[in-house]
């Protein structure tokens, strides 16, 4: 199926990678978010794509829902600018709707709309372009997937068995023998709570193993575990990286999926 389409040319964009989930609520936005301010933060030149199209979060993350893109002609052709924060080049239709407002579009509409928004923006030389996608495995998924030509892919789920199931359909898109996607590795998020009273205690409360299991599952390696720290929605809520924040394990589980990526020697 890869070969029956023809491939958005991204000149300039060394890699691109996707960041995808089953289900919503597990904390895909902020795990694409902070990957790649922790891939800036190692010197690289990144760009972060916000493919949700009927709930766009990366705009609210960055603290720039007010932010509007400028356009030029470059040759014949418009192009839009992203905005950029952090170190990090980012574009999301979120910038061009009303954010009280819902899209009421069908699946190849928001997939021919996503397409076209990565195609006439100016990405300029990338080390790596992570995509966020939307939960599932609709239109949007898979034209991203056979339209682009994607380095891999990064799971992210929490440990409880219902949203293990959906991280495992949408591995599944990614293996399909048509599409053919290398997983990258799989992200557990919320895997435990930890109180600010007692930073040495650790309570599982979603249940323990499920990434791993996933991982196993496709072959794949377990890049991070994310605690459950109130500081990161917080920190989302206010437009701030987690990096700005006082929590050293969720600073350092960030790091280590960066440095689990960027070990892959794929830059």
């Amino acid at each position: 199926m890869n070969q029956l389409f023809e491939k958005i040319p991204m000149e300039g964009v060394k890699n691109i990678i996707v960041v995808a989930s089953g289900k919503g609520g597990v904390g895909k936005s902020t795990v694409a978010a902070n990957l790649a301010i922790a891939l800036a933060r190692n010197g690289l030149k990144i760009a972060l794509f916000d493919a949700d199209i009927f709930g766009p979060s990366i705009p609210k993350m960055f603290g720039i829902e007010d932010a509007k893109p400028e356009a030029s002609a470059i040759g014949d052709k418009e192009m839009i600018f992203p905005i950029e924060k952090f170190g990090v080049k980012i574009m999301s239709i979120g910038f061009f709707v009303d954010k009280s407002k819902s899209l009421i579009w069908r699946g190849p509409m928001a997939a021919n709309a996503i397409t076209q928004l990565i195609q006439d923006t100016q990405w300029g030389e990338i080390d790596y372009l992570v995509i966020d996608f939307p939960p599932g495995t609709s239109d949007i998924q898979l034209t991203t997937v056979q339209k682009l030509n994607l380095r891999g892919a990064i799971i992210v789920t929490t440990p409880q068995e219902i949203a293990i199931n959906d991280a495992r359909k949408a591995a599944s898109m990614f293996t399909n023998p048509d599409l053919k996607v290398p997983i990258l590795g799989v992200v557990e998020n919320m895997s435990w709570f930890t109180p600010n009273q007692h930073p040495d205690e650790k309570y599982f409360i979603f249940g323990k193993g499920g990434g791993e299991k996933i991982a196993a599952e496709f072959n794949t390696k377990l890049i991070g575990q994310i605690p459950l720290v109130m500081e990161v929605g917080e920190a989302a809520e206010k437009g701030l990286s987690v990096f700005s924040q006082s929590n050293k394990p969720v600073v350092e589980a960030f790091e280590k999926i960066a440095e689990q990526i960027l070990s892959k020697a794929i830059a």
